[in-house]
């Protein structure tokens, strides 16, 4: 076994809000990340889903724990070791128009990473490179003079996946990347998603809510609530097999196309509202919405432990 690519250790990430109000909007997550793996994370809004993804990537500076990549402590960079991690670690927007700049030029857009790096000699290679990264992602080169307005949006996100290409990176952090398109236009881009991993070799953390859409692309699931990693596993296990009884109430919400099925199958309706991620409940957090929660789960608080086969759950009854 190779040594992971990606090790996430006891990370946080803690926000001052000012007249003491601490935002615990990631609280100590570990998990590593294989070569060519791809690593999932669901939860509901607000859990710390998208926080995590910009902590790992070093948009926001860790509050304390290690993100290490290749052996290299993340958060200790500086100077050309810092820009190298940014061209070996690269990010997918969840929303591909914002996230690319109106009064810039496709070419401009995929080409600003290329002259950043020092990765073309002249303008026409750099007119090259950018018309096979729109044909690697099923754009037509041709279409690189236009503006971001004239794409529709799922072309929009081909064209920040091209983005993210360019410097041809390792890793590749997606933050809901498909949650602003269109249902038929999704299943589009993580097909291509795929398509680009076997054909490049890369390594994805694929941040969503859409619960079917992560098991057809990932390997392993990292299921939060919270700021808090509370179930992970292989991704057929974990929607087989479910031990945390916030990921049944997940699983239960995911539609099944079969009429007798879904008639009859039980549906978990979680109690109230998400708390607070400011004052989080005593022990486990999640036992104030929790179906099985006795006087244990409010004082006690679970950790992260491997139940069997690499099958980790942070619950007194998993």
């Amino acid at each position: 076994m190779s040594s992971p690519l990606v090790q996430i250790n006891d990370l946080r990430k803690f926000f001052n809000l000012g007249k003491g109000n601490i935002l615990k909007a990631v609280n100590e997550i570990s998990f590593d990340i294989a070569r060519g793996e791809t690593v999932g994370v669901v939860g509901e809004s607000g859990c710390g889903k998208s926080t995590a993804g910009r902590t790992i990537m070093r948009l926001y500076e860790p509050t304390s724990g290690s993100v290490t990549f290749e052996g290299k402590d993340v958060s200790k960079l500086r100077g050309a070791e810092l820009k190298g991690l940014r061209r070996n670690m690269q990010m997918i927007f969840q929303d591909p128009y914002a996230s690319l700049n109106p009064r810039m030029t496709v070419t401009d857009i995929i080409g600003e990473a290329l002259d950043i790096h020092n990765l073309v000699s002249s303008r026409a290679e750099r007119k090259r490179r950018v018309e096979d990264l729109l044909d690697l992602v099923n754009l037509n080169p041709e279409h690189a003079t236009r503006y971001p307005h004239e794409f529709s949006g799922g072309q929009r996100q081909r064209i920040g996946i091209a983005r993210a290409l360019a410097v041809d990176p390792k890793f590749i952090i997606a933050d809901e990347p498909i949650s602003a398109l269109d249902v038929s236009i999704q299943a589009q881009v993580v097909n291509l998603m795929q398509d680009l991993q076997k054909r490049m070799g890369l390594t994805y953390l694929f941040i969503a809510h859409d619960l079917s859409m992560v098991k057809h692309i990932s390997d392993r699931v990292a299921v939060m609530y919270l700021g808090k990693v509370v179930e992970l596993a292989e991704s057929s296990e974990l929607y087989e097999n479910p031990r945390h009884p916030y990921t049944r109430a997940l699983l239960s919400a995911i539609p099944i196309p079969d009429p007798e099925v879904e008639a009859t199958r039980e549906r978990i309706v979680l109690k109230g509202d998400l708390p607070s991620p400011i004052n989080p409940p005593s022990g486990c957090q999640f036992h104030t919405r929790c179906p099985i929660a006795t006087e244990k789960c409010k004082t006690d608080e679970p950790k992260l432990v491997d139940i069997g086969r690499g099958h980790f759950a942070s619950c007194h009854y998993a």
